[in-house]
């Protein structure tokens, strides 16, 4: 009981990580409209943020196991906020440059600064869900501990939607990246005041054992792992797939009259719908197995995604939000079909942690170095992304969710049958 009462500012710390992670992944997305404002910008180039960040986990996935074997949660958490606050800083020096007199100069800037950022995400996911799975005990207690570090991520994710929606306003061409600016600048402290209070925190390290990567190999072994690894992948097309384009379709169809701020509050909804599920998940999450949670969400994803694509859209319905800048209860009408989608924020809710719970386990001595190959399959993120961009730019922003309903057939397919371990 001792040794649980002097983990709490351990568990603690790695939650309030937790909600930084989204905080800053988030920026992303509704950055995607100020980039297609600057001029005649293709549906795929538009993400150029998203592809930045997430990319960058293919790349620091396995490195950042080794920074973990090698210096401690802790300090590989210090090393993460450190690259976050240069990646910041590059982001918002994008925004000084003048779009008008070179476009490009300003993408490229942006686009480093996205990348930097990314590997501070990658490198923090690697000390967070670890962290919280061994503090929670594994199994159930360890699925439980990270769905409640989950709420809180999804508590940041809502904060960026209405914070951003609030800075942009009217999406027009004389709308620059440095319209975010305020946006950055609260990430930036965010940085910061989690630099020093970690800095401070006393952290009882685990023991570590060194990440080889001769170990690769054997954790690849394990069936169970090996498709984990691939669910993830696609599960990163669902969380983020889904509020994108609903935003992009929102502000780039004049007929329903939706201003960019308006279309930040509705998104928003959806991940507050993922906080209420996290909520859920994390106080079932020790009653219910993983592979339970992520068979009954996958089945409701594929339901509502479907019945999304195939509604009518001039069947609409009011979506409550909150415009925090006037502090005043806000409605906007949508179309069903996006209600639809805002809902499956309470299926992605619980997704992350089941697929990591179900996918290391049993994996002993190789459970680190998994650790880093299942954050390289982050990327999966940039690649669904680009391909549902590529689809709405052939047909249509509603055409585009058959990349979504791919993705969770999957982790149907996952839960039932390939999240079964083979190997013991």
């Amino acid at each position: 009981m001792s040794n649980q009462k002097k983990q709490w500012g351990a568990i603690i710390v790695m939650i309030a990580l937790f909600a930084m992670i989204a905080f800053v992944t988030n920026l992303c997305s509704p950055m995607a409209n100020i980039i297609k404002a600057q001029g005649d910008i293709p549906e795929v180039l538009a993400q150029i943020g998203n592809y930045g960040n997430f990319v960058a986990y293919l790349i620091m996935g396995i490195p950042a196991g080794m920074l973990i074997s090698k210096f401690g949660y802790k300090k590989t958490a210090l090393i993460g906020l450190t690259v976050g606050i240069i990646g910041i800083l590059v982001q918002w020096a994008s925004g000084l440059l003048d779009a008008k007199e070179s476009l490009g100069l300003v993408f490229g800037v942006y686009l480093i600064g996205a990348f930097i950022a990314g590997f501070c995400m990658c490198i923090l996911n690697c000390v967070v869900n670890p962290m919280l799975n061994l503090l929670g005990g594994g199994g159930n207690s360890g699925n439980q501990l990270i769905q409640l570090g989950g709420v809180f991520n999804s508590s940041a994710a809502v904060a960026v939607y209405i914070i951003m929606g609030a800075l942009i306003g009217e999406i027009s061409k004389d709308t620059a990246i440095s319209d975010a600016t305020p946006a950055l600048m609260i990430a930036l402290a965010i940085f910061i005041i989690a630099f020093v209070v970690i800095l401070f925190t006393k952290i009882e390290e685990p023991e570590q054992a060194p990440v080889q990567v001769s170990l690769i190999k054997g954790a690849l072994k394990y069936r169970h792992f090996t498709l984990g690894i691939l669910a993830i992948f696609l599960y990163m097309g669902i969380e983020v797939g889904v509020p994108t384009y609903v935003n992009m379709y929102l502000v780039n169809t004049p007929e329903l009259g939706i201003s960019a701020a308006t279309a930040g509050l509705i998104v928003a909804v959806y991940w507050f719908m993922m906080l209420i599920g996290r909520f859920v998940g994390a106080s079932i999450g020790s009653k219910v197995s993983s592979r339970t949670m992520i068979t009954a969400v996958s089945i409701a994803t594929l339901v509502l995604v479907a019945f999304g694509m195939f509604s009518n859209p001039e069947t609409t319905v009011s979506v409550p939000g909150i415009d925090w800048a006037k502090m005043e209860l806000i409605s906007a009408k949508v179309p069903v079909g996006i209600f639809a989608f805002l809902l499956v924020g309470l299926c992605t809710s619980v997704m992350w942690g089941g697929i990591f719970n179900m996918a290391v386990e049993g994996l002993g001595k190789y459970t680190a170095v998994a650790s880093g190959i299942f954050m390289t399959m982050v990327f999966g993120c940039a690649v669904m992304l680009a391909i549902q961009a590529q689809v709405a730019e052939m047909t249509d922003y509603m055409t585009s969710y058959w990349v979504v309903i791919f993705c969770a057939a999957y982790l149907l397919f996952y839960a039932l049958v390939g999240s079964k371990p083979a190997k013991k």
